[in-house]
């Protein structure tokens, strides 16, 4: 697997990001990492080197470049204090819909990349990363073949960038991995979301995995659960290995 660090001219301005490819001569498909709140750092980094090392090219952009230099931070050390004083700003320069216009460049980038096969494209975010994937694949139905959600919030609220209000246009499978007692995902929002899912007739698998806390997939937070994370990544490249084509 090699990395390298790329500087992309987004909506507003340029983006970092890391590009993370396979051993081999390739060409293999590509994916887009929509980070968590917490940015980049070597968590995300990881994460995204692990869906590489099973043959796709992955770019982990760094969506707050409209904030400016932050970090890198430790989610353990940052969930010891206020957590919102520190991540609020970071969050408020960017939301759903400003991530998927960015997206556009961000599809670019991988267009002109020789390594990268001229297939759909696959999307993944984690938590809130979640919604900007699938928010993604709304805005280029006929780019994106897959797109995936670990622990995602605020999918279906009264907000005018609520993912649900553009599932209508999505032409890619989607998977949705749920915590239990996910405050920034309850009971009433999963069914208010899945309902939109299918009067939109979105092509989609949504489970629950009982016990685990928001937060579940990412080895550097408190509530790393190895086994569940395993079943996440087995379902989401079984996702790619049917959807990326």
């Amino acid at each position: 697997m090699s990395q390298e660090q790329v500087t992309l001219q987004a909506t507003d301005g340029p983006c970092r990001a890391h590009v993370l490819t396979p051993e081999g001569a390739g060409p293999w498909p590509g994916v887009i990492f929509y980070m968590d709140g917490f940015g980049i750092r070597p968590g995300m980094v990881e994460m995204a080197t692990h869906v590489a090392n099973q043959g796709y090219v992955v770019l982990l952009p760094d969506l707050y470049y409209r904030h400016g230099p932050y970090g890198p931070l430790d989610p353990k050390e940052v969930l010891k204090g206020d957590f919102r004083a520190i991540v609020g700003p970071l969050m408020g320069s960017t939301d759903n819909h400003k991530a998927a216009e960015d997206t556009a460049s961000f599809i670019a980038y991988l267009d002109s990349r020789t390594d990268v096969a001229k297939t759909k494209i696959g999307t993944v975010g984690f938590c809130m990363g979640g919604g900007m994937a699938l928010t993604a694949a709304a805005y280029y139905p006929d780019r994106i073949g897959a797109a995936a959600s670990f622990h995602g919030g605020n999918l279906a609220t009264d907000q005018a960038t609520s993912p649900h209000l553009l599932l209508g246009k999505i032409k890619a499978e989607v998977y949705i991995a749920i915590a239990d007692k996910d405050h920034s995902y309850p009971p009433e929002m999963a069914e208010r979301f899945e309902a939109a899912l299918a009067a939109a007739g979105v092509r989609y698998r949504s489970e629950f995995y009982e016990g685990k806390l928001h937060g579940w997939m990412k080895p550097d937070m408190p509530v790393y659960d190895a086994p569940a994370a395993e079943r996440g990544w087995r379902e989401l490249f079984a996702l790619y290995g049917r959807a990326l084509t």
